[in-house]
């Protein structure tokens, strides 16, 4: 909030607890033990995904002229604070606001390919591809889920951009071939950024 408002602009910090913006469930993962074949329910602390999302908070705020700066957790069912992947609560608040574009702004060029080369766009397909056959791996993975998840909810497209590159938003919004991938349902023939 400090870079943004060092800069002109008007920021406020909020959370997903603020005005319920994000109801959160605690997120269970499944372990199954390989030589009893017995299966049990980790417990990951406070660690919770979406459950639903009210949006007004978000509307008051930016029809005041005022710039968003939302912290990724969420309330749970008994009030408790969960913290959420920052990407899949990105991905729940665009889904539900039917954002045109959601732009993750992380510390890698993008989608890379099996030789380290940036992928300009995925289509959802191609993106399940990738995963399977392991070209996409680590954190990447949940990134690519969510904006599958997104982007199959109604979301136009979601671009992956490094965060750490220069003006890599306004590369991404003015120029022809933006600056990250591009992840859509499908290819639109002839399309621009």
């Amino acid at each position: 909030m400090a870079a943004i408002n060092a800069q002109g602009g008007k920021a406020v910090g909020i959370s997903g607890k603020d005005a319920n913006l994000m109801r959160a469930k605690r997120l269970e993962r499944r372990w199954r033990d390989p030589d009893s074949n017995i299966e049990e329910i980790l417990d990951l602390g406070f660690v919770g995904e979406p459950a639903s999302v009210d949006p007004h908070i978000i509307d008051v705020i930016i029809h005041s002229d005022l710039i968003p700066v939302v912290a990724p957790i969420g309330v749970g069912p008994e009030g408790e604070t969960l913290n959420i992947n920052a990407d899949t609560f990105a991905a729940a608040l665009a889904s539900t606001m039917k954002v045109k574009r959601l732009l993750l702004l992380t510390d890698v060029e993008g989608v890379l390919d099996g030789r380290g080369q940036l992928i300009k766009s995925l289509t959802t397909a191609e993106a399940k591809a990738l995963i399977a056959d392991g070209t996409i791996t680590g954190g990447m993975i949940p990134k690519i889920e969510s904006c599958m998840a997104v982007v199959e909810q109604g979301v136009e497209a979601v671009v992956i951009i490094n965060g750490k590159v220069p003006h890599a938003v306004l590369l991404e919004l003015f120029t022809e071939h933006g600056a990250g991938t591009l992840i859509e349902r499908r290819k639109v023939r002839g399309a621009q950024r």
